[in-house]
């Protein structure tokens, strides 16, 4: 009977989703009052908007509101978190498909409110068994490919693991079955959605890219130009994948005739005899094969975790290297009292620890780290070593070197290489239920379009992963932990975190955005930790980010603000990207009231909302 009551509620968001209803529960008054560890203030006088919600019940925030509202419609219904996150996650695949799908991967991350305990599965995306080490090198010349000659390529395609996160994540603590979770996005794709000008500007960007493909500018360049902004999008081939998938199972993706399109697309990329934009590398075919799909299988590893301001904060192990940069960071933050510092000085912790963090990722952290050498990243006595390094009269002359986790504590510096990380089209989602499940979940495709060839009659592109694999050594004479390799998955900066106060659920956060997703992250931790930001205002707060790198990135409205000026006579140089991260945020307030926050500008705006609004 349950199933069966599950079933109509996904159908009932499923046709909610198609027909563009409003995202329900988004409008709210002055937030009331919560935990606000570490001195912060708890969140007040929020402004109505679709960006933030406050109620009970269950709560979503991503960065599409069709599914926000698929996935607030699973918890209405009766659906768990990961019943919503899967639903929520496969419209994703619908409507922001050039950041998420089936054919790329991601991290979940999952606290059990039953056993107050923080599971993972690592769905990332892997090598074939045929790749070697120098699958991004030219032959011919010796040197590396251009980073757009690997991207642009059939060389540049991980074997997919977004589906068979979603199988074991329903199959481990779901309610409801795949073909369930897929319901609502059928509907989506099948009678589509308004085109805002976020997908028409992501089509326009990949212009040159889609037009060589000619599956790929057929659904996405009808008549050589992207959809118009406000006309309806359709893409019913991706409706009647998702179809089989639901009467087949994960086995029509892995094993059957799905699989064998994915490979024939790698091998023979679906090149256009006409292409309408000159592109000026040549596109490679792949090595994958069937049996890679076949052998795929998804990691469920234990979670990273440290302790900062009395919280347990949990994130991903390896391939990941969110959870330990992130955890290596707060380590050495908390060796400093940023609440009673002058902001400037606080902003420099925060921008020096994420570099001495950085330099350790870069040379220890990938696929095959062993675990020992990861928790050592992550002790208290190695944040202190880091943590000495620490400036606070003059910026770090970026790049720094590795420290010696596990070693003697000292402050020597050796030189070291900036982060290199070329992952940036990534989409995020969080979830809780009434019952106080939740999920963090961060899914890419890698770059924005992936490797731009659209499976050819199946509606998904696929992703370009492998690039995030370093294309020649970087650390020297030291190994290089992120090279390519047979079966090997790259390491990724995809972030999703939770964190506990006593066993029980406080701050959920995640984000898009390369390796900024970290910073982005630790940011927002520091923002709502440490200066007692609202989780709202610590999303929208203008960020910088600092990656072992000579520059430091940072948003315009960074840049316009006191601490910059105060910042570079330390000597920090700034660049400028558009925008940093895109994240969704879920926090516990007291009465088992929850704040559900997103962007309220970058990326055209994300989505929250809660089941039952408190008004």
């Amino acid at each position: 009977m349950r199933r069966s009551v599950l079933r109509r509620g996904y159908l009932l968001a499923a046709f909610a989703a198609a027909t563009a209803l409003a995202v329900p529960g988004t409008a709210m008054a002055a937030t009331p009052a919560g935990h606000s560890p570490g001195g912060g203030a708890p969140p007040t006088g929020v402004t109505p908007s679709g960006a933030t919600a406050v109620g009970f019940g269950g709560a979503v925030a991503t960065v599409d509101p069709t599914a926000t509202s698929v996935g607030l419609e699973v918890l209405r219904r009766g659906g768990n978190a990961v019943d919503a996150a899967v639903a929520a996650a496969a419209t994703l695949g619908v409507t922001e498909p050039f950041s998420s799908g089936i054919g790329g991967g991601g991290f979940f991350v999952y606290y059990d409110a039953r056993t107050r305990s923080v599971h993972t599965l690592d769905g990332r995306e892997t090598a074939p068994v045929s790749m070697d080490q120098n699958a991004f090198v030219n032959s011919s010349t010796g040197q590396p490919y251009a980073f757009q000659e690997g991207r642009v390529s059939g060389i540049s395609a991980g074997i997919p693991g977004s589906l068979l996160t979603w199988q074991t994540a329903l199959h481990n603590w779901g309610s409801g079955s795949l073909r369930d979770a897929l319901a609502p996005a059928i509907g989506v794709a099948q009678h589509g959605f308004p085109v805002d000008a976020t997908f028409a500007g992501q089509i326009s960007s990949n212009a040159a890219a889609f037009s060589q493909f000619t599956s790929t500018r057929a659904l996405y360049l009808p008549n050589g130009a992207p959809p118009a902004v406000g006309s309806t999008f359709r893409n019913p081939d991706l409706a009647n994948t998702y179809r089989l998938i639901a009467r087949d199972g994960v086995r029509a993706f892995y094993r059957g005739p799905i699989a064998g399109d994915i490979v024939h697309t790698v091998q023979h990329p679906p090149l256009a005899a006409d292409p309408a934009m000159p592109w000026a590398y040549q596109i490679r075919p792949g090595t994958m094969r069937t049996s890679d799909l076949a052998a795929y299988t998804v990691r469920q590893p234990a979670p990273t975790h440290v302790t900062y301001h009395g919280l347990d904060v949990y994130g991903m192990a390896t391939p990941s290297s969110g959870g330990s940069t992130t955890g290596e960071a707060l380590d050495i933050l908390k060796n400093f009292d940023l609440a009673h510092e002058s902001r400037t000085t606080a902003m420099n912790d925060y921008l020096e620890a994420s570099a001495l963090a950085f330099a350790d990722r870069n040379r220890f952290v990938g696929d095959y780290t062993p675990r020992s050498e990861l928790n050592a990243l992550l002790t208290n006595d190695f944040g202190k070593q880091r943590a000495c390094q620490v400036n606070q009269a003059h910026a770090l002359a970026a790049p720094v070197g590795p420290g010696v986790p596990g070693g003697s504590a000292g402050c020597t510096a050796s030189a070291g290489t900036a982060d290199d990380s070329n992952e940036q089209s990534t989409t995020n989602l969080t979830v809780a239920d009434r019952w106080g499940n939740v999920v963090e979940y961060t899914l890419t495709i890698e770059q924005i379009g992936g490797n731009a060839m659209l499976v050819p009659g199946r509606g998904f592109l696929l992703n370009n992963e492998l690039t995030d694999f370093n294309f020649t050594p970087t650390q020297g004479s030291a190994p290089d932990p992120n090279l390519p390799g047979p079966g090997k998955r790259p390491r990724s900066s995809m972030s999703p975190t939770i964190l506990l106060d006593h066993g029980r659920p406080f701050l959920a956060v995640g984000s898009p955005g390369g390796a900024t997703i970290i910073t982005t992250v630790l940011q927002i931790l520091v923002n709502r930790l440490d200066f007692g930001m609202s989780l709202p205002d610590a999303i929208a707060a203008p960020r910088a980010s600092q990656r072992n790198s000579a520059t430091t990135d940072v948003e315009q409205p960074f840049l316009d603000s006191p601490q910059a000026g105060a910042l570079a006579a330390l000597g920090y140089k700034w660049g400028t990207p558009a925008e940093i991260g895109a994240a969704t945020g879920i926090e516990f307030l007291s009465g088992n009231r929850l704040l559900a926050a997103a962007e309220p500008v970058r990326r055209g705006s994300g989505s929250a909302g809660v089941v039952h609004p408190t008004r």
